[in-house]
């Protein structure tokens, strides 16, 4: 593009992932309008655990994962789980899924998201350091097991990722010393992996912030549905079935679990399902330095305005699906045992959100079939952790018309 960069864009989705590139691209002298049919932080930024944690993004689709799957039709206490449907997209995408599930696939994605991982954590330092007011706080993030042998597994998945280049700082921990690092750790917990240099936030608060500083710097946000994206060699009008259009230079569609409805159209072909997650806030009577994981539950808990924020389950159900009582039910059966002095029936803020998944467990980012039209998505459970640094390579690429070396493995068109 050269000096004829856009100097107007739309960007449809107010999560992280949408605003990140709205922020980006005012860096970078782009007059920037946002528009999200909820507003901010309301698809799978408001409740998730909140982790910024490259150390721990390990692509989904690995070769035990299917075996867990199958299992898990008939075990609706799993935490992954798959309701018996005839929808034919969901059973579509799932054998794909399938397919992918391999270690050479799991390599790939791996490697595709070390870039990510790399610099996602000095992506959230320029956005604190240059006014999204909401702390992004250092600590590191702890494995417990029941067993060593436990812990073995997420070693030898640490030492995969050291395989493909993301190094992750970590220590082995006794009994005695995961005791000693997270006191909520019940006697069932004799073991633990503390993985070092990680970062956590109120996602919520974050993501709020980080409206507020979009619109502070000029940018619109408004709320509304869009229907329809069309393109020519000049512009891309954007339209909602009220009548409402926009129109712009360029476009980005960053709508998580909902892409497909608008990237079809534009040569966007692998399928985006929603693998929906479920968090609740309980009171604890224990100190919380930082972040628990329980891998063996696939439970993720977090310090949460004074009080501790548990998330959890991978559902495939459609985005806009009402709450199930019995997977948040599943959660607690499975993390009470191990964890001492919550109070699980206090719980409040009961959420569940749409965390968008692709089969091979890599990202869509970049551009489309149509010149101004960009895509942002399937982050899978790692939205947070890698949506400013999208936002910030995909503000580059609209702006120079280059593809970042880093989305070399993630072209949505692919």
């Amino acid at each position: 593009m050269g000096g004829n960069w856009p100097r107007s864009v739309i960007v449809v989705g107010a999560g992280v992932v949408g605003l990140s590139t709205a922020w980006f691209l005012q860096e970078r002298g782009v007059q920037v309008e946002v528009v999200d049919r909820g507003g901010v932080a309301a698809g799978a930024s408001w409740g998730n655990a909140g982790w910024v944690a490259p150390g721990l993004a390990i692509p989904l689709n690995e070769p035990s994962v299917v075996r867990y799957g199958l299992r898990s039709l008939v075990n609706p206490a799993a935490p992954l789980h798959v309701p018996a449907t005839l929808d034919p997209g969901l059973w579509s995408f799932l054998t794909r899924f399938a397919a992918n599930s391999s270690w050479r696939s799991w390599t790939r994605a791996a490697r595709a998201g070390v870039p990510l991982n790399d610099e996602s954590i000095e992506a959230y330092d320029v956005l604190a350091a240059n006014g999204v007011s909401a702390p992004v706080i250092p600590a590191p993030i702890t494995a417990a097991f029941r067993t060593p042998r436990q812990a073995e597994s997420l070693l030898h998945e640490l030492r995969r990722l050291e395989a493909v280049g993301q190094h992750v700082e970590h220590a082995v921990l006794d009994a005695a010393a995961l005791a000693e690092q997270v006191p909520l750790a019940g006697q069932a917990l004799t073991a633990g992996v503390r993985i070092d240099g990680q970062r956590y936030i109120d996602p919520g608060a974050f993501v709020n912030a980080l409206g507020k500083a979009v619109m502070q710097r000029g940018a619109s946000l408004s709320a509304l549905e869009v229907d329809d994206i069309r393109a020519d060699a000049d512009k891309v009008v954007v339209s909602s079935s009220k009548g409402t259009t926009l129109s712009a230079d360029a476009v980005v569609v960053a709508t998580g679990a909902w892409l497909p409805r608008l990237a079809r159209r534009f040569g966007v072909r692998v399928p985006v399902r929603a693998g929906r997650g479920y968090s609740f806030t309980v009171p604890v009577d224990h100190p919380i330095p930082g972040p628990i994981y329980l891998p063996g539950e696939r439970v993720a808990c977090t310090p949460y305005r004074g009080g501790l924020r548990v998330a959890g389950t991978m559902e495939f159900r459609g985005p806009d699906a009402p709450q199930v009582a019995a997977r948040v039910e599943a959660i607690i059966a499975s993390a009470r045992p191990l964890l001492r002095g919550v109070h699980w029936e206090e719980r409040t803020d009961v959420w569940v959100g749409p965390r968008p998944v692709t089969p091979d467990g890599r990202p869509l980012i970049g551009a489309t079939k149509a010149p101004n039209v960009y895509v942002a998505g399937g982050h899978g459970m790692w939205g947070i952790a890698q949506g400013p640094i999208t936002g910030r390579l995909l503000a580059e690429q609209i702006t120079t018309g280059k593809q970042p070396e880093a989305f070399a493995d993630l072209d949505p068109l692919r």
